[in-house]
This record gives C-alpha cells, structure tokens and sequence, in this order.
C-alpha cells in the first residue's frame, strides 16, 4: 500500500457493538477489492480490563478473523473521539492513545468534538505524533473561513491498486460539546455544504472511490445518503453517539457503519470494484466482537509502556471499594458531588452534568488513577451566588449534593429549600460556558476555585481511610437525588 498526500501505516481499526448484520447479498465473486475495518469513539481505551479486551486483542482478532494483512486490500479507519476516557490516555493527553493507533496502523481518523479536551495545542502534538491524518473539511477558522492547520480536509491512499479519497467531517455540536472555550475561533459548517465543496475536488484528482469518516451521529449519516449519492461518495463513516451502524442505503450505493464504542467492536466493509468499468458493484457491511483475539506482540508491547507510566503517576491506592460503584449509579452521583462539598466547606449546594462522570469505579482498591478516568475532562470548579429558584431553573438533571429534588425541594437535613433565598453554589466552568446556561445570567463574576473537578473526589475518598475491613461502600449514599 502507497500513500499519497500523507504518510500512512496499515493495519486495522476497532470498535462497534454486537454482531454481525449483513445489509446486502454476499456477491458471488470471491474476496473484495477493498476492506474498511472500523471503530470509533474509542475514548482511550487501549488497555485489557475486566470488561474491555483492548487494541493488542483487537489486532488480533483482525488478523485471526478478518484476514488482515499489512499492504493488502485493507484500510483502517477511525470515526474521532480517540482520548478522552481512561488514566492511561487522559493523564497523557491522548499521547498513548496515538501511539496505540500508530502501532495499529490506522490510515486516517476524523475529528470528534473530544479532540479538542486538551485544547488546540494539544490536538496540534497528537497531530504531529500521528502516522496518520486527522481530518475534517467542515472546521473553519473565523478569521479567513479556511480550514485550520490541524485538519486536512482529505487524504488520497492507493489501496490494492484502487486509488480511494477518504474526506472527514466533525459534528456541528463541536463548538457546545467540548469546552466552548477551546473552539471559540471556529465554527462548524454544515456537513453538506463541506462534502459539496471538496468532494468535486477530490474527484479531479483520479481517485475511484470516495470515502467519509464523519463524527456524526445515525441519523445525521442517513440525512446525508442523498448528497452521498449524488458525489458518488460509497461510505460514511459515523461516531459521536457511539451506535453500532451497518446499512446499505441509496439503492445499495452507500454504506453506513459506525463501531459503537470503546474498541469493543468494530464495523467492517467489503468493497467489491469493477476496475474495467470503474465502479463499485457491490457493497457488504457487517459490525462484529471484539472477542477472543490473541494479543497483537506490538501494540501490546506500546500499552505495557503506557500501562507501567500510568502506574508510576496515579497508581496510589486512596481507598477501597467492596463493590462496583456504576457510573449511573445515585451513589456515584452523590459521591461526586458530596465530595465537592468536602472539599469546600463553606458551599450549600453543588451540581454537575452526569455526561461529566465517565465511567464505573471497580471492586478492590482504588487509585487515583480511577478517578482520573472517572472524571477526565480540564473542568474546573467554580463558586456562584444563585437564589433557589435560579438553582431550580439550572438542575436540569444534573447530579446534586446539599439538597434534592426527591419528593419536594428540600436540604440535604431535610429543612425547607427557600426559593428567594441566596445560596453559595458549586458547578463547573464547562457548565457554566455553556451557550444555552443562565448560570453565566444570574451570577456574572464567579469565583473559580481552581479546583479540577476531579481532586475533591480524590481527597473525599483518601480522608476515609477505607479497606477491605472498612470499605467505601459504607460512606456511599445510595438514595436517588433526583
């Protein structure tokens, strides 16, 4: 496999949900002419854990289940979203996660909203780190309406002798669903008007079929089959919502996958192409496991590297659990946010967004690393002064300490909350950015405490001193807030 406009490696991508479900007949020739392995959303998850097997195994399964070869007929493909999740990517800013895919082989990857978690300059390293592009032909800088330095708007590979453009796209919730201050000099055109804009250009180039890897969610991917259908674009790739995708659509002209999430599955798409009449005569997508895979010797190697740094960083053991603390869970909400009311004494109320709680707190010993992965994002807490009915018209359902919503509005004792009355609020500036919040309405000059909001937790859990013989859970409140 040569590359053109970039230099790439090849190998396989991961990710999606369930089994495989076939949208079209199997053709009677024999292999394709080209495969797409797909994931996206992978949010850091590189390692083996209890409920996840890895990139290493999913590797594996490529080459023992799919036939993957490096420089064959395969691309490897990602829909964005690749960092924001574990200790071992979310302390690194992503730097592992790239190291991973490197290792993998991915070809090209599309722009997710989580790209921009570490800022731009932080996008810009993993860019650089890359041994592949990042891309996205809908981002524009407000200053010129180009598209900025650390986006390609496509890429041009030659795959098996078939020359393949493959085009990116970012979702339009970008500038809202990251932290609205780190995208502030770009907006987001409609997905569209950016393929109407650069496909045609693609074209001129010779290529012979078109791709698109779009972190977008199901139903914007199928708005889209009628543009694809007129560019002649043959797949879209999605993301965002971390659905399990594979669909034949425009009267079996175009292809939608998506891997779901976290490398647990994948997508994968066989392209049959008749390059005597140049066109794409056949379409199959699947979506598949990612189980029972032998670990790729590699990418395992490139983990264990990371896996021992994130081990010499957070390993500390701050407390210990008896039994798994779910992510939904009332207990995980209350612990959260019950420790930012810990940790700043002074405060009545506090509330954050559940989206903000990123995953489960496992049995056994806990270390700050779990809470890095727990709560990962740069969000900081800040001090507002709200009457009651302000903190009302702002709770959505968010999770909540020093009060509830259950039955009545009432204080954590149980005393009556006051509508007029002024209370001292923790939130976080990711929440109180937001576009559509009237928390920036109501209290102008907040104080920000500097408090990520990951550290409350962190000190809530280590003051406990808890064991096996004196475990977390007796500290939990388990009643529902909300």
């Amino acid at each position: 496999m040569k590359s053109i406009k970039y230099s790439l490696i090849p190998l396989m991508i991961c990710f999606v949900l369930h089994a495989c479900s076939k949208e079209s007949n199997t053709p009677d020739s024999n292999s394709p002419d080209l495969t797409i392995l797909y994931t996206n959303d992978e949010h850091g998850w590189i390692s083996e854990t209890s409920d996840a097997e890895g990139a290493a195994k999913l590797l594996g399964v490529w080459k023992e289940d799919e036939g993957y070869t490096p420089n064959s007929s395969y691309l490897i493909l990602s829909g964005g979203d690749n960092w924001t999740g574990p200790a071992i990517s979310t302390w690194f800013q992503g730097e592992s996660t790239v190291a991973t895919m490197n290792a993998m082989g991915y070809n090209a990857a599309a722009i997710g909203n989580h790209e921009f978690d570490f800022q731009v300059s932080g996008l810009r390293e993993r860019v650089s780190q890359a041994d592949f592009p990042y891309l996205s032909a809908n981002i524009r800088l407000n200053s010129n309406d180009q598209i900025p330095d650390f986006a390609q708007a496509y890429v041009i590979q030659e795959v098996n002798d078939i020359l393949v453009g493959i085009v990116g796209l970012t979702t339009t919730s970008t500038s809202y669903s990251t932290f609205p201050a780190y995208v502030e000099d770009y907006h987001f055109i409609p997905y569209g008007d950016a393929l109407e804009e650069w496909v045609p250009q693609i074209w001129a180039e010779g290529v012979e079929i078109v791709l698109c890897v779009a972190h977008i969610c199901g139903n914007e991917m199928r708005s889209l089959v009628p543009v694809a259908s007129e560019l002649n674009i043959t797949m879209i790739g999605g993301g965002h919502c971390n659905e399990l995708i594979s669909e034949i659509q425009g009267d079996g002209s175009v292809a939608l996958i998506e891997g779901g999430w976290r490398m647990d599955n994948y997508a994968r798409l066989d392209i049959w192409y008749n390059q005597k009449e140049m066109f794409v005569s056949d379409l199959v997508a699947t979506t598949h496991q990612n189980q029972g895979g032998t670990p790729d010797s590699e990418v395992e190697s490139v983990v264990a590297i990371w896996e021992m740094a994130t081990t010499e960083a957070l390993g500390e053991v701050i407390g210990y659990a008896q039994s798994q603390i779910p992510r939904n869970s009332a207990q995980m909400h209350n612990l959260v946010t019950d420790s930012w009311l810990y940790s700043y004494p002074n405060a009545d109320i506090a509330f954050t967004n559940t989206g903000g709680i990123r995953q489960t707190i496992e049995a056994g010993e806990i270390t700050k690393g779990d809470i890095i992965g727990v709560l990962p994002f740069n969000n900081n807490i800040l001090e507002l002064q709200l009457t009651g009915q302000q903190v009302i018209d702002c709770l959505e359902n968010h999770a909540v300490a020093g009060m509830t919503t259950s039955g009545g509005y009432k204080h954590a004792d149980g005393t009556a909350f006051k509508l007029d009355s002024v209370y001292s609020v923790l939130t976080t500036d990711y929440l109180y950015i937001q576009e559509n919040s009237s928390l920036s309405n109501y209290d102008p000059n907040p104080y920000y405490t500097e408090m990520n909001y990951h550290q409350p937790t962190v000190d809530f859990i280590t003051s406990m001193n808890t064991s096996d013989t004196n475990p977390l859970d007796d500290y939990l409140d388990y009643i529902p807030r909300r």
